[in-house]
């Protein structure tokens, strides 16, 4: 199977990866600051301070970077709805994303996004009109996970007495905050 790059074209011809580059800053962000993960991860310290380097304890990262409802308007909103449903799953031994979901999700509270949010996010009203409830978004990211599971033999440690020397791949969730960007 091919693997997929960031800069791919969604099928609205938006560029969803490269637009924030999302993935990829949380993988930065998991591997101390290097452009992509690899099989050897600084645990502590400067990147290129190459005696805090250990093996990589996953062979998979599913990295999710969701965008939510917002606004600019002073009012305090009590609640941010999911509108952006993104997940890769990037190998740490390459730093190549081999599968990726996603899925534009219809908000409820608030369907009408904001003029703020559109430009913050890069989300179209048409795009979220168009999405899916949150339900069944979690329903097809499940399958996107039970079937990625079985393609590439992936389990998700629970605890340090799950990693085994089987032959299943160890993988982890990621996720990331865009609240302390610099951007």
């Amino acid at each position: 199977m091919a693997t997929k790059r960031l800069a791919r074209l969604d099928s609205s011809g938006a560029r969803p990866w490269a637009r924030r580059a999302g993935a990829r800053r949380a993988a930065e962000a998991v591997s101390g600051g290097q452009p992509a993960l690899c099989s050897r991860t600084p645990l502590w310290g400067s990147p290129q301070d190459t005696s805090s380097f250990a093996e990589q304890l996953f062979d998979y990262l599913i990295v999710i970077d969701f965008e939510s409802t917002c606004w600019n308007d002073g009012k305090r909103h009590r609640t941010q709805e999911i509108i952006e449903f993104p997940a890769v799953l990037l190998s740490t031994s390459t730093g190549e994303i081999e599968s990726e979901f996603h899925a534009y999700v219809q908000p409820q509270e608030h369907p009408v996004l904001s003029e703020f949010c559109m430009e913050l996010t890069g989300i179209k009203q048409a795009q979220v009109d168009e999405g899916v409830p949150l339900k069944i978004c979690l329903s097809q990211f499940c399958k996107w996970i039970q079937k990625i599971q079985q393609q590439k033999k992936i389990t998700f440690a629970t605890g340090v007495s799950d990693l085994s020397t089987s032959e299943v791949k160890l993988c982890a969730f990621v996720t990331w905050s865009g609240e302390n960007q610099k951007d």
